[in-house]
């Protein structure tokens, strides 16, 4: 049975029945523009502008004074966004954190929970993961005096896109000390099954870790109830704090109490902290994963941010996107079926993040012609477009003149030897 056409009049009243609508006008966007790369970098909202805004009028005001006094003392402000990122992914309040980077926060986290023993002394990834994690695995096993090359196992991907749990889970071999991964995958934008792989790792006496970079903000998350070790993640994405943005991280509270791998000043007990001991006394929260001084400046517009999120509801958030992905799948076969273009992402709802990945051969020069029409994509070489819908700014028609813009572009007199050269037109 053929489907009806997608038409704008269809996205129009998608829109006038969208609960989240208002959120868009939070946003600081271009007229015209189409910006679909909230998952490299999300856009500035007016909240987090005020919020930056009201720390920098505390520095003003207060000077040293602002570590405790002002709208938001700065003191407490990593404990208080760890509990306003909490309910993002299914966490207790004590177990979350903002602080770090994310790959400060993984090297923090690996010191503390890969303890190498007897012949359990491997660390598995994955093949597809981000380069920063897999950087930070290897110089890792190599402070522990262990070769990388024999002792970090990646598993491969059948289809260079994705990766099967049935993989990973026979490779949790009694030789795994600890695993780490990602919950979606940044160049297919697949949603891992992080609950039945958790729970295999659990049974197999593993510590496992989870990488949110790209699914924080953009869909729930069950940490705690399904077991997990610990997580980290990034905040400059769908969460939109800004470039450069603070981190996070997530230690289940059954861990609390533990020494952290990296001590520093801030992973002291607060109340503990200004007695200026040199034997650490490390918060029973996850606090005690902090290292450094809060990076103020950079973590004040999460504080805007997550007022947001937890306004509209993560559930509400993630629905919203499920349907906006949904539509432009549905709009990319539509109206670019001639044009040789692969979704490279999974299509059950159940397997895809906030993220559709399309391929294609000319990927480099479609992305330069999308800027060039007001469109922000996000390329992957060698051929991936990223293109993201973000739920808080994003509207359905958005995503309707979007795939047509890029039918247009290939329309267009750039791609006519291309299609002349595959037979698509005489």
């Amino acid at each position: 049975m053929t489907q009806p056409e997608i038409t704008r009049q269809d996205t129009l009243l998608l829109d006038e029945t969208d609960p989240l609508s208002d959120y868009k006008q939070e946003f600081y966007i271009n007229p015209g523009t189409l910006y679909l790369d909230g998952n490299s970098l999300g856009l500035l909202s007016k909240r987090a502008e005020t919020a930056l805004l009201q720390s920098l009028e505390d520095w003003k005001v207060h000077g040293i004074d602002g570590w405790s006094e002002g709208q938001e003392p700065w003191y407490y402000m990593s404990e208080k966004l760890g509990r306003l990122t909490a309910p993002l992914i299914g966490a207790k309040p004590d177990e979350v954190v903002s602080t770090g980077s994310i790959t400060t926060n993984l090297h923090q986290l690996i010191a503390t929970f890969y303890k190498p023993e007897g012949s359990k002394t491997k660390i598995m990834a994955d093949a597809l993961n981000f380069p920063s994690d897999i950087y930070a695995l290897k110089s890792q096993l190599t402070l522990h005096g262990y070769d990388p090359e024999t002792h970090l196992i990646q598993i491969e991907s059948h289809d260079q896109r994705t990766l099967d749990e049935a993989d990973i889970l026979q490779a949790m071999t009694d030789d795994v000390a600890l695993i780490l991964l990602p919950s979606v995958l940044y160049r297919s934008g697949q949603l891992l099954d992080m609950k039945k792989v958790t729970e295999a790792a659990r049974e197999k006496n593993i510590t496992i870790g989870w990488d949110l970079a790209h699914s924080i903000g953009a869909l729930p998350h069950e940490l705690h109830d399904i077991g997990a070790d610990f997580a980290v993640w990034c905040t400059y994405k769908y969460l939109n704090s800004g470039p450069g943005g603070v981190g996070g991280l997530f230690v289940h509270n059954k861990h609390a109490g533990r020494t952290p791998g990296l001590a520093g000043w801030f992973s002291s007990r607060k109340d503990k902290q200004f007695d200026m001991e040199h034997d650490l006394t490390p918060a029973e929260t996850a606090g005690a994963f902090q290292i450094g001084t809060p990076h103020i400046l950079s973590s004040a517009p999460l504080l805007g941010s997550l007022e947001m999120f937890n306004e509209a509801g993560i559930e509400r958030l993630r629905e919203k996107s499920l349907w906006q992905t949904r539509l432009m799948m549905d709009l990319i076969q539509q109206e670019l079926k001639d044009y040789d273009f692969s979704i490279a992402n999974p299509i059950e709802q159940e397997r895809r993040g906030g993220h559709v990945s399309l391929e294609h051969p000319e990927a480099v020069r479609i992305c330069k012609a999308l800027k060039d029409k007001d469109v922000i994509p996000d390329f992957r070489s060698p051929n991936v477009i990223r293109l993201a819908p973000t739920a808080l700014y994003t509207t359905f028609t958005d995503v309707y003149d979007m795939v047509k813009r890029l039918r247009s572009i290939m329309e267009n007199e750039l791609f006519k030897q291309y299609k002349k050269e595959r037979g698509v037109i005489a």
